[in-house]
């Protein structure tokens, strides 16, 4: 019998993945089969994982790309089909947040940029993909959100704002191409190791009300999301869509029993 999460033959693009969350993605589907386009504005980096990948008798390609550049996403869809004829997984990684405080405070230019980013590049790069997913037969998108989507944030508001659209076109995209055997979903992290969260989790006061808040009394690392990623792709998955999955430790489920204590 084949394993649940066997990946052998299935083509999977990540963003974002040159680090943190989105290399450990890239990695664990490699490591179960699939073969990962590596992708983040950084070539250099990007072969770094790749050649990892490969040393460990993984397939890997790199194709950089700037999110926010239409052409860019369009010659990545564009270069991994011509290298391996199709894509069966898309994993949209890759964000940005370049604001902290209220988000009354923000100017135009940073609204435009983490909503450019944040939810009109997945938008456009799902359905970029999309008809050829649908045309091999089916595949699985995966969006990687934040569990600020769900709740309000007196810093992160804006960012919160981006990553509950995200969760939304998850839910879209399972609707409009589940007939054709498409599935999407977002997963929504709490506080993660990476770099892009360090300001968060290196400032000793935010680190103490985060593990004190989360009943696992830590916060997570990006392995801990991979292995959600790797579910979601594999067959192991195949029933389900249109769903957000939180890995926060509990966090959002910690905080709301403090305050009844």
């Amino acid at each position: 019998m084949p394993s649940l999460f066997d990946l052998a033959g299935k083509v999977a693009v990540v963003t974002g993945s040159s680090k943190g969350i989105g290399r450990a993605i890239a990695e664990r589907l490699a490591e179960h089969g699939a073969r990962v386009v590596v992708s983040s504005r950084k070539a250099d980096a990007c072969e770094t994982v790749a050649a990892g990948i490969r040393a460990r008798g993984g397939e890997a390609i790199v194709v950089p790309c700037h999110i926010a550049r239409k052409e860019d996403l369009q010659a990545l869809v564009d270069r991994t089909v011509a290298h391996w004829g199709g894509i069966d997984i898309l994993v949209c990684n890759a964000a940005v947040n370049p604001y902290l405080g209220p988000a009354a405070g923000a100017s135009d230019e940073v609204y435009e940029r983490i909503m450019g980013a944040n939810v009109r590049s997945n938008f456009w790069l799902c359905n970029m993909v999309l008809p050829g997913m649908a045309a091999r037969g089916g595949g699985s998108v995966i969006i990687v959100s934040s569990i600020g989507g769900l709740r309000g944030s007196a810093q992160l508001g804006l960012y919160a704002i981006s990553k509950a659209a995200d969760m939304q076109l998850a839910r879209n995209i399972c609707v409009e191409w589940g007939p054709k055997n498409i599935r999407a979903n977002a997963i929504a992290p709490g506080l993660i190791r990476t770099d892009f969260a360090r300001a968060l989790w290196e400032d000793p006061v935010l680190y103490r009300k985060r593990t004190r808040d989360t009943p696992l009394q830590r916060i997570g690392e990006p392995d801990e999301i991979a292995g959600a990623a790797v579910f979601l792709a594999s067959p192991a998955g195949s029933f389900v869509t249109g769903q957000t999955i939180v890995i926060d430790g509990g966090t959002t489920t910690g905080a709301v029993a403090a305050k009844d204590d």
